[in-house]
């Protein structure tokens, strides 16, 4: 069963590339514990199936570029975009989408924190294993306020449009 509008959501460890060094930041790949980024915090969270795929290249993530101000203007603190996908995959992919300092590129290369909110799917026949639903949701301290799980193959309702219009609606 999906996470729910309400719910916590689960603690996990995402993996970001950290491409400059910051107080207790090392260069490279450093893991966070989610619990942690959460407290005290409303994040914008998208997941999509995979990092350099053409619709998460091409329009999920343009989309939050795009709005990313437009969403700090509401009250959003961090935007996050997160993939079953490894950290040096998902620095790679930010550096190319020029996400620095704007979208925060989380690896869960497992799919552990994926599987935890239930919106993992097996693409194995595609020959890409586990990975992500694509989806957005709203957190406030940790707590889902909005979310959107796109049918398969569809990309209407995750995008920044939406997210924007939730938060005009709060």
């Amino acid at each position: 069963m999906p996470i729910q509008v309400g719910q916590r959501v689960p603690d996990g460890t995402l993996s970001e590339f950290i491409e400059q060094e910051t107080p207790g930041c090392v260069l490279g790949p450093n893991t966070f514990e989610v619990s942690k980024l959460v407290g005290g915090k409303r994040i914008v969270v998208f997941g999509l199936p995979g990092a350099f795929t053409p619709t998460c290249s091409a329009k999920h993530v343009p989309s939050y570029l795009t709005h990313a101000e437009d969403l700090r203007a509401l009250g959003v603190d961090e935007i996050w975009c997160v993939s079953v996908n490894d950290a040096f995959v998902m620095g790679a992919w930010g550096r190319e989408q020029k996400t620095g300092g704007t979208i925060r590129m989380l690896g869960d290369g497992s799919a552990l924190w994926t599987r935890a909110l239930g919106l993992d799917q097996d693409l194995t026949p595609r020959g890409m294993g586990v990975r992500s639903q694509r989806y957005s949701m709203l957190l406030e301290d940790g707590v889902v306020k909005s979310l959107h799980v796109e049918a398969p193959g569809k990309f209407e309702v995750s995008d920044a449009d939406t997210m924007l219009k939730d938060l005009r609606a709060a």
